[in-house]
């Protein structure tokens, strides 16, 4: 008896501008299960990125999201399937658990459409095609020091008054570990500001000198 295929898919969300995904796995097609993620706590659609079908996917899945914890603490929450994590970093550890498997039909996503992934080079050009069209309609991942800050420099976690020293461009050290801005905010955060998304936008949770690090982004845009 055949068994039955499903797929692990990799959704991202152009509502967040850090570097965020979503990794999981559904017995039906991708394009069902995403419409399925969309509710009021997300402000736009969640947007497919890449999907690998295969009859393995339950232990593909476990297996990627093991792979993306031994990096470093890149999920935001325990509980969830959410990373921060590039998408391209996600998708060549799938292509690579794909590349062992018999079964496995790789599909990268451009303009809401499946092409057949065959080689990380096709990957990559379909990759900058993306990232060349989301250039266009996104800004830039939140950086230090696009606001002036540096390594070294203290910032506010606003929630609870918590200060947390800027250890890189874009991560921070809060007692010996490293963190994204959005990483940090779900995982300190009080229950009760906690969305059901339980994914953030970290720069608006954090503040220099009074001033929230969203809003000091946005002035030194307009100048």
């Amino acid at each position: 008896m055949e068994k039955e295929t499903g797929y692990v898919y990799i959704l991202t969300n152009p509502s967040f501008r850090e570097d965020w995904v979503k990794i999981g796995k559904s017995s039906r097609p991708v394009d069902v299960r995403s419409k399925e993620l969309d509710n009021t706590a997300v402000p736009l659609p969640f947007e497919i990125y890449a999907t690998l079908k295969t009859s393995k996917y339950a232990k593909v899945e476990k297996q990627i999201h093991k792979q993306i914890d031994r990096l470093t603490d890149l999920r935001i929450r325990q509980n969830r399937e959410f990373f921060n994590i590039a998408p391209s970093v996600a998708l060549d550890i799938m292509r690579d658990i794909a590349d062992l498997l018999d079964d496995a039909e790789l599909y990268v996503y451009v303009d809401g459409k499946p092409v057949v992934s065959k080689s990380k080079d096709e990957d990559k050009k379909i990759e900058a095609e993306s990232k060349e069209k989301q250039r266009k309609t996104q800004k830039p991942p939140f950086k230090f020091h696009m606001i002036g800050l540096n390594v070294g420099d203290t910032i506010i976690f606003d929630a609870l008054q918590i200060p947390v020293r800027i250890a890189s461009d874009d991560k921070i050290e809060y007692d010996g570990r490293l963190y994204s801005l959005s990483a940090f905010t779900a995982n300190f955060l009080p229950e009760e500001k906690q969305n059901a998304s339980g994914a953030y936008q970290g720069p608006k949770y954090f503040s220099y000198n009074g001033k929230v690090l969203s809003d000091l982004r946005k002035e030194k845009e307009q100048h």
